[in-house]
């Protein structure tokens, strides 16, 4: 399976995602956070640093869980918003 390229926008949405979850996983490690959102931390690591720019929705899901965030609050952080 081929898989598209992704646009500026979902590039662009990763890094707010990442960003979001650096800043909402404060002092707690990325293994703590991995573990508790039943996660290898090397996903976490890969969503992070945007190198995995589309997380799949339960991925992102059990995240902000583990984070304590709803995903309301996920969307509209991360969401693209048109110039």
């Amino acid at each position: 399976m081929v898989r598209t390229p992704l646009t500026p926008e979902e590039r662009e949405r990763g890094e707010r995602l990442g960003a979001l979850l650096r800043e909402s996983r404060g002092g707690r490690s990325i293994v703590e956070v991995a573990a508790s959102a039943g996660l290898s931390p090397e996903t976490l690591r890969k969503i992070e640093t945007g190198r995995a720019p589309t997380p799949a929705f339960f991925t992102v899901a059990a995240l902000a869980e583990a984070l304590g965030l709803s995903l309301d609050d996920v969307m509209r952080r991360c969401a693209f918003v048109p110039a």
